[in-house]
Parts: C-alpha cells; structure tokens; sequence
C-alpha cells in the first residue's frame, strides 16, 4: 500500500492524504492545465500578433507566459500519475524531466514576477530612468538572467528526486517525500530562503516605496504611477495567496518526516494541508493572466479586438436597419 510508502508500519491512523492524492490532485491540476494552456497560448499570440515591437516590460510579460505555458504542460503527466494510483510508468527519466520542469518553472514565475515589480517601482521612483527601462535590451539581460537562476536553483534537484518501487508499482516521488529525507532537508530550507523568501522582501521593499512615493509629490494620480502601483499589489497578492503557503507547508512537510517521533496523525495533516498547497502554488497563473491587462490599455484592447469586429458591428447594423425599412415600406391591409 501507499502508507506503507510514506509513513512505514505506523500508518493506521487516516488516509485522508491518499484520497486527496487520489481525487483532489488530479481535479485540480487538470483545471489548471486548462485554464493556463489556453490563457497563455491567447497571451503569446497576442504579443507575438499585435504587440510589436516589444518594451522590456512586453519582453517580461512573454517570458513569464512562456514559463507559464511550459509550467501547465507538465500537469497531465501528474493527472495521469494520481488517477494511476500513483504509479509511474513512464520510466526514470520522465519522472525527473517532469519533477524538475514542474519546479523550474515554478520559480522562475517568481523570479519573473519579482523583475516586473522591480522594473515598476524603478517607473514610480525614478520616473527620467523610465524611457530607457523600456529599452528592448534591459528586458533581455534580465530574462536570461531569470532563466540562468532558476536553473541554478533547480539543479540539484535532478539528483534528490527518487523513484521508488512499492507493493509491485513504482512511484515518482514529489520533492518533499523523497527517500531518505534528510537528503533533501538542506536543500529545501536552502530553496525556501533564496528561491522565494528573497524574492517576497523584494517585491514587499517595491510596494512600499511605491506607496510611499505616491503619497507625496504632484503626479500622485498619474496613470503609469497608479498603475505601477496596482501591478505590485497583485503580485505581492500571488506570492502571499500562492506561493506562501506552499513554501511554508513543504518545510513543515520535510521536518515532519525527518522526526521519527512524530505522531502519525500530525504527519498526515500536514501532508493533507502540503497537498492542497501544491496546486494553489500553481494557480498563479491564473493571476498572471489578470496582470497581463493590469500592465497596460495596448494588452486589453488586443485581447478585446479577437472578440470585437467593427465590421461586424456596422453589418448588423445595416441589416437591423435594412429589416427596419422593409418593414415600414409594407403597407398595411
């Protein structure tokens, strides 16, 4: 059995864990590989359609749905995963290719995140640094460096995660269960601190600055400085909303299993709650859909235009009109 897995002999406690494994995992990764696929695939057209020629921050945006994008495709191996039972049949390699994407792409959306906010309190508080911020090339020298960090921080874990053969099927362990734990205990209070703690006091410092800029000074209601300002706020909402918890329930997840002593109840609630936290962590992208038409009019109005034809307005128009007058010219009997 799985529990035998996870928690060894002492496992007759609850399996409220494997039923939200079984169920809740899959429901949910399968919405947000459908969702995202579709959102960001809409997006990078977009920009790729009608958005050209590309800012700095239009440089961000795309990389940050292109990170999306590669982020939801790894969502229907592990629907396939859970609804399998968790067994994994797709052999050693895929199991680390799609652990390691799932992660890679995971903080590099938070490195992403955190150059737009970056780049616009840079906007609010050095307003004559604006125009050359948006020069093509700042976009591209911070996009390499996102992609060169993220996998920095990622690299070490093709060597932790573990594939593990139980009760006749093979499992394709998520981070914080690998076996043996203390492997990985390092490594993720490492990751925690770097990959997302450093990154939140970054984007908490852009809020407050810009906060504190707006209060004073005569373009308090400027349009780039209000927008500025309602960008940070939603990413600064994602990192609490999103990335919080699951951060916060990996390491509670990982100590958990690194003391013996721990009461098997205690272990599975904290399982239960990490395992909830896993898709939430993944529904940034959702967030990230609503800040693309946060960042600017040009975004909204390409995206409208796809629904909206004024040609099609004018010959429905036309036709009401035309149907109008036929009408009236009908004499009556």
């Amino acid at each position: 059995m799985a529990s035998m897995l996870y928690y060894g002999d002492d496992h007759n406690c609850t399996d409220v864990d494997q039923l939200m494994r079984r169920y809740y995992l899959p429901a949910a990764y399968a919405v947000i590989f459908i969702v995202g696929l579709v959102g960001n695939v809409t997006s990078i057209g977009i920009y790729v359609a009608k958005l050209r020629p590309w800012k700095s921050s239009s440089i961000i945006m795309v990389n940050l749905a292109l990170t999306d994008l590669l982020y939801v495709l790894s969502m229907p191996f592990l629907v396939y995963y859970y609804t399998n039972d968790d067994s994994w049949t797709l052999g050693n390699f895929m199991c680390r290719f799609v652990r390691f994407g799932f992660h890679f792409n995971l903080y590099g959306s938070i490195l992403f995140l955190t150059c737009l906010a970056v780049f616009r309190c840079v906007v609010v508080l050095q307003p004559l640094r604006a125009a050359q911020l948006q020069q093509k090339t700042w976009g591209i020298v911070a996009c390499t460096a996102v992609w060169i960090i993220a996998a920095a921080e990622i690299m070490p874990m093709l060597t932790m995660i573990s594939m593990i053969d139980n009760d006749n099927k093979t499992h394709c362990l998520d981070f914080a269960s690998t076996i043996p734990v203390r492997d990985v205990r390092w490594y993720g209070w490492l990751l925690t601190a770097v990959g997302f703690a450093l990154p939140l006091m970054v984007v908490f410092m852009c809020y407050i600055g810009i906060v504190r800029q707006l209060r004073q000074g005569p373009q308090t209601s400027s349009l780039h400085r209000t927008r500025a300002r309602r960008v940070t706020v939603l990413i600064l909402v994602v990192f609490v909303v999103c990335f919080l918890p699951y951060h916060i329930l990996r390491v509670l997840r990982i100590e958990t299993r690194t003391y013996t002593d721990t009461p098997c109840m205690v272990e599975r609630a904290v399982h239960a709650a990490y395992i909830i936290s896993r898709p939430l962590a993944a529904f940034n992208t959702f967030f990230n859909l609503a800040l693309y038409t946060l960042s600017g009019d040009a975004f909204r109005k390409a995206f409208l235009s796809i629904f909206y034809r004024e040609g099609w307005i004018k010959k429905a128009r036309s036709l009401l009109n035309l149907a109008t007058i036929s009408k009236e010219s009908v004499p009556d009997t």
